[in-house]
């Protein structure tokens, strides 16, 4: 306090020394901004005409000129007022623990500091002026945002080349479309000859029968027109009245009578159609079986030959594969779940880091493209791509589960495949009523863990490795993926029961 006197009689003499040297006292209301310069504090008291300011005080954190300063200098209630040389923001710049103005900056922790801070808590830490930090920190963010406008222009580079290269993927895929329809077309005209020649083959025979049917009803009309002609001489001979003339016509007729007998009659019921029918229903069939699985394996084994082919090779690392949780926490993620992909029965809560399964209890939220409807699943806005990546969950009541999958998975099917426990590009952990597993493609892995409420999970995407590792005591893994990554990946949850919980933690 005695110091704090001091100073304000030395100020008080000052301004008396100043009020002897001119030859009136000075009015307050005179306007001297003709003489102030840009660099100047004006007075906080001087309402009508600026003055510059004398002294600053820190503990009014105002600035006056020397006429409204007076009451600091005379009133012995301001004797206790810290007063220091103008100060520009002097309500943004005083220490809050020693009332001193911050005119220095620690570097190590990164706060602006006062002279008393400097030398009793930031001791031995390397500081700087303010306006030398300032020019410092100018520079390495004019660096910084140099690298981030050069990223930023890199970005959209890569988004017109991938445009670009869509245009391009629409036209190929149109071309080979073209093509397609070309050898299905000539695969169609083999079908159509292939029809047409059993079509020619059963009319080939059902002329045969006929020809051999109609030979035989000729023969067979023949014999009956003869045999009709024997029985007319028949009766003419049974009308003779003499025995004599009956007995020589008999034995005139007999010598000349044709044969009476008919040949047995050979009728074609084309029993061998039915082996016809199923010779061309067997031969059909495997042709079928053999097309769709000589098209969908010889095509598969091209996609995956050309997926790998497309994906670059990662870039030997020189980083070393984390160890610690420490390591794992330098590729922390904060991640939030997408509102617009939630389902109906899902809650999103504490900023859209936490989903819980309501039902039967259903949100009204409004209709989106994005938004599973079928399966309780839930995607996080943000992707992992490239680099390495590492988040922690909080898993809470038998169905919660917990993994990643591609954007392109469906929101609206109800198969098997829409749910990530049931496709190929979806690998996640979770509980059910018989314990803890691991799921991908539909394949169903047991973990060896009785109790498992936070899950780690870890992506070396170049490498194509994910690992999820049980964090609610010291870490420890419990199931290794590796698979090619073509997408961006995306967290994804599913709730499958009421009062399952998810949420992603604050790992750091």
């Amino acid at each position: 306090m005695a110091t704090l006197s001091s100073t304000n009689e030395e100020t008080l003499k000052e301004g008396q020394h100043s009020a002897d040297v001119e030859e009136e006292p000075r009015d307050p209301t005179i306007e001297v901004s003709e003489t102030l310069q840009p660099q100047d504090v004006l007075c906080d008291s001087c309402m009508d005409s600026p003055s510059k300011a004398f002294k600053s005080c820190l503990t009014c954190l105002v600035s006056y000129c020397e006429a409204h300063l007076r009451p600091h200098l005379e009133n012995a209630k301001f004797q206790n007022h810290r007063l220091v040389d103008p100060l520009h923001d002097i309500d943004c710049r005083t220490c809050e623990v020693h009332h001193l103005p911050v005119e220095r900056f620690c570097l190590t922790d990164g706060c602006c500091v006062c002279p008393d801070c400097e030398t009793q808590e930031h001791q031995g830490h390397t500081a700087a002026s303010v306006g030398e930090a300032r020019t410092q920190i100018e520079a390495e963010l004019q660096k910084k945002q140099e690298e981030i406008t050069q990223g930023a222009e890199a970005a959209e580079k890569a988004i017109e080349k991938l445009q670009s290269n869509n245009d391009l993927i629409k036209s190929s895929v149109q071309e080979v479309c073209v093509i397609v329809e070309e050898q299905f077309k000539k695969l169609q005209t083999t079908v159509d000859e292939a029809r047409k020649g059993a079509v020619e083959v059963l009319d080939g025979e059902k002329r045969k029968a006929l020809k051999q049917a109609e030979g035989i009803q000729a023969h067979l009309e023949q014999r009956r027109t003869e045999l009709m002609k024997t029985v007319a001489q028949m009766n003419k001979l049974s009308k003779c009245k003499s025995d004599v003339d009956f007995l020589q016509e008999y034995s005139e007729w007999k010598k000349g009578v044709a044969d009476v007998c008919l040949p047995t009659t050979y009728i074609n019921r084309m029993d061998h159609l039915t082996t016809y029918t199923q010779v061309v229903t067997d031969v059909t069939q495997e042709l079928c079986d053999l097309i769709l699985s000589s098209y969908k394996e010889k095509l598969n084994l091209v996609w995956k030959s050309c997926a790998k082919s497309q994906m670059p090779e990662p870039p030997a690392s020189s980083l070393p594969d984390p160890e610690t949780r420490d390591d794992f926490l330098k590729y922390t993620r904060s991640l939030t779940f997408d509102p617009d992909t939630t389902h109906n029965f899902l809650r999103v809560k504490e900023d859209n880091r936490k989903l819980t399964n309501s039902s039967p209890w259903q949100h009204s939220y409004p209709d989106h493209p994005s938004r599973f409807e079928y399966w309780r699943q839930a995607m996080t806005v943000e992707s992992l791509y490239l680099g390495r990546h590492y988040i922690e969950a909080e898993l809470s009541g038998e169905g919660a589960h917990l993994g990643v999958t591609y954007k392109s998975i469906d929101r609206k099917g109800e198969q098997s495949t829409s749910c990530i426990t049931g496709n190929y590009f979806s690998w996640c952990v979770g509980r059910n009523s018989r314990g803890f597993f691991a799921w991908h493609d539909g394949v169903e892995t047991g973990l060896k863990v009785s109790n498992l409420t936070k899950v780690g999970l870890y992506i070396d995407f170049p490498k194509g490795t994910m690992s999820f590792y049980d964090v609610t005591g010291p870490m420890r893994l419990l199931h290794k993926c590796v698979a090619n990554f073509i997408e961006p990946l995306y967290v994804v949850t599913w709730l499958s029961k009421k009062d399952n919980v998810v949420s992603l933690l604050d790992a750091k």
